[in-house]
């Protein structure tokens, strides 16, 4: 595990530290495990937004598509 050093503001602090003991954790692992789940969260938000964003084109091109196929059955010869 490396070692990283980090600046919180003062109320953040004493809420991790005071959470922490609340639960039986060092403050390190609640904060360990906050971040592991702030990850998660945000891995989640960008999996969502890289699956929108996927979904929005399949869903124009496939109205591209279905105007072709209209165009067609209104005017066969075109």
């Amino acid at each position: 595990m490396r070692l990283i050093s980090v600046k919180l503001p003062e109320e953040l602090l004493r809420a991790s530290t005071r959470i922490a003991e609340a639960v039986g954790l060092t403050r390190a692992e609640y904060i360990r495990r906050a971040l592991e789940e702030a990850n998660r969260r945000t891995e989640r938000r960008l999996r969502a937004k890289r699956l929108g964003d996927a979904s929005r084109r399949v869903r124009e091109e496939g109205m591209r598509v279905n105007a072709e196929f209209a165009a067609i059955e209104h005017e066969p010869d075109a």
